[in-house]
């Protein structure tokens, strides 16, 4: 038997615990956030937070049979995929700088040269990592984890548990912003990837003009400092377009808060 001063601490724990999934979710999703560094109690403490922020503006109510029921299930998967898509809109934005980072190291000759992305513990290549790591540092330059983290709160008045799941318009503009995320990586890395194409032709051109040179003793080398150089001359450009990247993906993340 339950004490009569204990009898709803059940009750507003399973609150507690429905309000931090959205936002736990939300987290796994996005980038820094969800970077293998970051301890999983600190995910769960702003979870708590978060979710308790977000029970002054809606009231979550339990199902009548429980949260082990066919309701329970479908409001758990209602919170999972609404966290999902906000952590996830953010996080196509900033992969925009791997993709570059990768355009940019296969031109330059170094896609052999790999290291652990602390982020994602998956190998990468060395320009991608360094170019993550200025994304990061601009995501964060512009509150873009605060902005985050707004959103989900405000994705729990348009988006409230156990209401309707996210809209097929919704589910279909967050596919069709994925499609963009090999544009904006290409754009980003145009002005060093395009130049170092215009350099392999020359190189191409002097091995047919003079068949003695060895062209992979001289052709690498070339294309390396050529990219270094031009790297260092096309960053404040490369900055420019991954500022916008994140941006479009912070402004997706809103749309899919307000439900649109």
């Amino acid at each position: 038997m339950i004490a009569p001063g204990f009898a709803g601490v059940e009750t507003q724990l399973w609150i507690w615990l429905i309000a931090m999934i959205r936002p736990g979710a939300a987290f796994i999703a996005a980038p820094v956030f969800g970077a293998n560094g970051v301890p999983l109690q600190l995910r769960l403490i702003l979870s708590l937070g978060l979710g308790l922020a977000a029970l002054n503006s809606v009231t979550i109510e339990l199902p009548a049979d429980g949260v082990a029921s066919f309701q329970g299930f479908m409001l758990v998967a209602g919170e999972v995929l609404a966290g999902l898509a906000l952590g996830f809109a953010v996080q196509i934005g900033y992969a925009a700088a791997f993709v570059a980072g990768e355009t940019i190291a296969n031109a330059m000759g170094l896609g052999f040269a790999a290291m652990v992305d602390p982020a994602s513990g998956q190998p990468t290549q060395v320009v991608g990592q360094f170019l993550s790591v200025l994304a990061t540092f601009m995501l964060l330059a512009m509150d873009g984890h605060l902005m985050l983290a707004s959103f989900v709160v405000q994705s729990y008045t348009a988006l409230p548990p156990g209401g309707p799941l996210l809209s097929n318009d919704a589910i279909w503009g967050l596919v069709e912003f994925g499609g963009a995320l090999l544009g904006a990586g290409v754009t980003i890395a145009l002005p060093v990837a395009f130049a170092l194409v215009l350099v392999q032709v020359v190189m191409g051109m002097l091995a047919r003009t003079a068949p003695s040179l060895n062209l992979f003793a001289v052709g690498m080398p070339v294309a390396l400092m050529a990219g270094l150089v031009l790297m260092a001359i096309s960053l404040p450009i490369m900055g420019e377009g991954i500022t916008i990247s994140l941006k479009a993906g912070l402004e997706k993340a809103q749309s899919i808060a307000e439900g649109r």
